[in-house]
């Protein structure tokens, strides 16, 4: 799949790290493989390498720059004509405050809740709202901090520094 240059923070070789195209959250990123395939046992050594240190440098940029309360980091799509990818979706508490306030999640508690259990949401449900409503949804709830186009800047600045400390070594 192409990826528009505007959402691209950093390219390697193996990887392209992107702002998820059509998510209005801002700091929801993409991972992706550049070679096609679905299965992480088909990418050769140096790309698996690369991926752990590159996972664990988008957590820290998110977690350093964005202040998320937490980072949900997963393999979900399996859709033709994308290669293996992986998500990385910050959590605000804003966010979390939103789920709480629309009432339509409420529902989700039904499923295969224990009696007395406490009222609680956890990473399913704020991904599955995330998606709902800053992906899918035509008019996303308006977000606090920076905007998509800002954190996108944010981030590639902070990736552009890693790589001269890197080169300076």
């Amino acid at each position: 799949m192409e990826i528009s240059p505007h959402f691209i923070i950093h390219q390697s070789a193996n990887w392209v790290v992107n702002h998820r195209t059509d998510s209005a959250l801002p700091g929801y990123l993409m991972l992706s493989a550049k070679q096609m395939t679905n299965s992480l046992a088909e990418l050769p050594a140096e790309a698996l390498t690369e991926l752990g240190r590159l996972q664990a440098k988008i957590q820290l940029a998110i977690e350093t720059h964005l202040h998320p309360k937490c980072l949900y980091i997963g393999r979900f799509g399996h859709d033709a004509g994308y290669s293996i990818h992986f998500h990385f979706i910050p959590i605000y508490l804003w966010i979390e405050n939103l789920f709480w306030k629309d009432q339509r999640y409420r529902s989700l508690q039904a499923f295969g809740s224990r009696p007395n259990a406490v009222s609680q949401t956890d990473g399913a449900e704020l991904t599955l709202f995330v998606w709902r409503e800053f992906c899918e949804r035509p008019d996303p709830p308006a977000i606090q901090g920076p905007s998509v186009d800002e954190t996108v800047n944010l981030l590639r600045k902070e990736f552009a520094r890693d790589a001269l400390i890197v080169e300076h070594r």
